[in-house]
């Protein structure tokens, strides 16, 4: 049986300064209670956004959270930065944390659930789908709502921006991108240990098991495989 890592902040809702180092941006950012930790989803997200160019692009990032991602499509010459969320009160947060790090791009703050938000097209989507904890009975649900839906909100020869783990299948989502007229690329990839709370979700755990290669196990522990995945869309 593959061991269980405990996390000393089991909800990732704690607050923090978070300081945090992508390619050349070096980011300080204040997470209050009740906005969502960046995860090593998010990180590796990060660190994928710094190796592209957004310059001159209207870009959209569906689930902002701290702002995290933005301040680095910003800094690496987004011409407009549309970012959603869940609620007011989390883009407060952002609103904050990208004025903390002199973002002066314009900017559109909106409450809106996951795709279901007007306007557009933009050049580029960006977001880190939720999975594990999308409370759906369905998992791969954000993921595959996503990709059938990219082309309402992505111009042609735009691009759809977004990590997942080897848990969500990844040859499931390369095809169902393929069938939606996108060429797919992998723009970075790395392993990490499994989430505290993946263990919490006895179904969850059962899902991921129908999954072929959706982890390994080394030393008793187990481990996913994060890839970011880029689809320019025809």
């Amino acid at each position: 049986m593959a061991s269980v890592s405990r996390d000393p902040h089991p909800d990732n809702l704690y607050p923090t300064t978070l300081e945090v180092t992508f390619g050349s941006h070096q980011l300080s950012l204040d997470v209050p209670q009740g906005v969502w930790n960046p995860t090593p989803h998010g990180l590796l997200l990060g660190n994928a956004l710094a190796e592209l160019d957004f310059d001159g692009e209207e870009v959209l990032e569906l689930g902002t959270g701290c702002g995290l991602h933005a301040v680095v499509i910003a800094r690496q010459g987004a011409a407009s930065l549309t970012l959603t969320d869940l609620s007011e009160g989390i883009l407060d947060n952002a609103r904050h944390n990208l004025a903390r790090c002199v973002i002066e791009s314009p900017i559109e703050y909106r409450v809106a659930d996951w795709i279901r938000i007007d306007g557009g097209p933009w050049d580029s989507l960006v977001t880190n789908p939720p999975f594990a904890k999308s409370d759906k009975h369905y998992y791969r649900y954000f993921i595959d709502t996503l990709i059938l839906e990219a082309h309402e909100l992505v111009r042609r020869g735009g691009r759809l921006i977004f990590i997942q783990s080897s848990l969500a299948d990844f040859p499931r989502s390369v095809r169902l991108m393929e069938e939606c007229g996108m060429t797919v690329k992998t723009l970075a990839e790395k392993e990490q240990e499994f989430r505290h709370y993946y263990f919490e979700d006895e179904r969850f755990l059962e899902e991921i098991e129908k999954v072929e290669n959706s982890y390994s196990v080394r030393d008793g522990k187990r481990y996913e495989r994060l890839k970011v995945l880029e689809g320019t869309l025809s």
